[in-house]
């Protein structure tokens, strides 16, 4: 028996209470059997002369244990087949639903995938979903249905869920646009090509406005450290996914940049860029640390095209200031 969801049970003594369930929560033996593996879609990408690494940006991303990577079948296949890299799995049915839930704030539903759209991890208890998409009524629930749905990954040791890839990412996005209660963090993911454009141009005094206006409008995050603010960066430069790999913490010279932007393959004539955050300190602090840390070291490869970020929030003024330096 296969399906999305797993069989749902009716009280203790369910009448199929002698079925091994192999769900996305864990599917054990049959893992690599959830969709195309790593080597497949390398091997699919080379027969068919598609990027791989747009491939894997768009469609990997379901990880259980033992590190196999896991890919969605169905739209890989269309990418191959259409020879386009897009959202293949809008307006179906399971998309309807997650509309609905998105809506909901139950136990802090919305606080949730706002962490999540900000590419963070959280973690959730599974154990006391009911199997269907009728019974939700907590924070741990929806979150639940959403793995068995696809729309979120599910890490079997460390208890915790993502948003696996970009196709999923985008579709959460498509859900929240026109949502009553999410007008703000759309607003701010709408905002994020100007500001993207503004880091480009170098120009400092815009990229602090726009960051200033996506604190505003995702202020349901806790603002009191540098992880804040880290999160609000995420969400203020969503449209940079489509050209980089944002890496958080990467090890660096003496230490780990707090934001490294790494241009992807098809992109290579974007700048690489750095961006080091300071809570109630300095841009220009920011700087010196990205410089004295030799951060730079992650450069190499960037030379003559990279930009050095420091931002900086102060607490009086409840404002925040940019510096960007071209490195050289």
């Amino acid at each position: 028996m296969t399906g999305i969801l797993p069989i749902k049970k009716y009280g203790t003594h369910s009448a199929l209470n002698m079925f091994d369930e192999y769900s996305m929560t864990n599917p054990g033996l049959f893992l690599e059997f959830v969709g195309f593996t790593q080597t497949e879609v390398k091997s699919l990408s080379q027969k068919y002369q598609m990027n791989y690494d747009e491939m894997a940006q768009w469609y990997d991303g379901y990880r259980f244990k033992k590190n196999i990577s896991v890919y969605n079948p169905k739209s890989v296949v269309t990418a191959l087949r259409l020879r386009e890299f897009d959202n293949y799995w809008s307006q179906t049915e399971s998309y309807e639903a997650l509309k609905i839930y998105v809506k909901i704030n139950y136990d802090g539903v919305k606080d949730a995938i706002i962490e999540l759209l900000a590419g963070e991890k959280k973690r959730i208890d599974i154990r006391r979903f009911t199997n269907d998409m009728i019974s939700c009524e907590s924070y741990n629930d929806i979150l639940t249905l959403l793995i068995h749905l696809g729309y979120l990954g599910y890490d079997l040791e460390t208890k915790e869920v993502f948003i696996p890839n970009k196709e999923i990412s985008d579709e959460f996005v498509s859900a929240i646009s026109g949502s009553a209660g999410w007008e703000d963090i759309a607003s701010s993911i709408q905002a994020s090509v100007d500001l993207l454009n503004a880091t480009w141009n170098e120009d400092a005094q815009a990229v602090a406005e726009a960051i200033e206006k996506a604190h505003i409008e995702t202020s349901i995050i806790k603002y009191n450290d540098e992880t804040a603010l880290s999160y609000v960066l995420s969400i203020a430069y969503y449209s940079a996914r489509q050209y980089y790999t944002i890496e958080r913490e990467i090890p660096a010279g003496k230490g780990f940049a707090d934001l490294f932007f790494r241009p992807r393959k098809k992109y290579m004539d974007k700048p690489a860029m750095i961006i080091e955050l300071k809570w109630d300190k300095s841009a220009s602090g920011a700087i010196e640390q990205i410089e004295d840390k030799k951060y730079t070291d992650i450069l190499k490869d960037y030379k003559d095209h990279a930009l050095l970020i420091g931002i900086n929030y102060d607490k009086t003024s409840k404002k925040h200031e940019c510096i960007i330096k071209r490195y050289a």
